[in-house]
């Protein structure tokens, strides 16, 4: 091969879970470390699928095992600042009203369903777009958030 390897794309790659309620509204999470709401989720690690860091995620900042429904989009989100990343969306099941979340590592400190319209109000833009487009209905493949028209 020489010296003459190709740069190759290195993204980081994330996974999120969508819970919404009879409203339709979204279980948004405030992690302790960011000045923004998010959705439970985080980065996946060494030989772990975006599913299994997507469980793993909603058991350690949320303490609830559960049984996730389909993914519902993947988005290419470049950053100049952490490098190109790669964000897997799954549906989380319906919580009953009642239910408790342990914040036992500490990384969250509140949740709150949030109506999609008043997104913008909690989480950055980028987000809100990505939220929106995978409740949209069908898997959907982002770049930015947006989807991304095929011909």
């Amino acid at each position: 091969m020489g010296n003459d390897q190709v740069a190759m794309a290195t993204p980081r790659t994330a996974a999120g879970v969508i819970f919404t309620d009879a409203q339709a509204r979204i279980l948004m999470v405030h992690p302790t470390y960011k000045d923004y709401w998010d959705i439970p989720g985080g980065y996946v690690e060494p030989g772990e699928s975006p599913r299994e860091a997507a469980l793993r995620e909603v058991h350690e900042e949320l303490g609830l095992s559960v049984v996730l429904g389909k993914m519902l989009a993947v988005d290419w989100a470049p950053s100049e600042a952490e490098g190109d990343k790669l964000l897997f969306l799954f549906a989380g099941p319906e919580l009953p009203q009642d239910v408790t979340f342990e914040f036992s590592d500490g990384e969250i400190d509140e949740t709150r369903y949030v109506p999609v319209d008043e997104l913008p109000q909690y989480t950055i833009e980028r987000l809100a777009h990505r939220l929106r487009s995978a409740l949209a209905g069908n898997v959907v493949y982002l770049e930015h958030g947006e989807p991304v028209s095929t011909p």
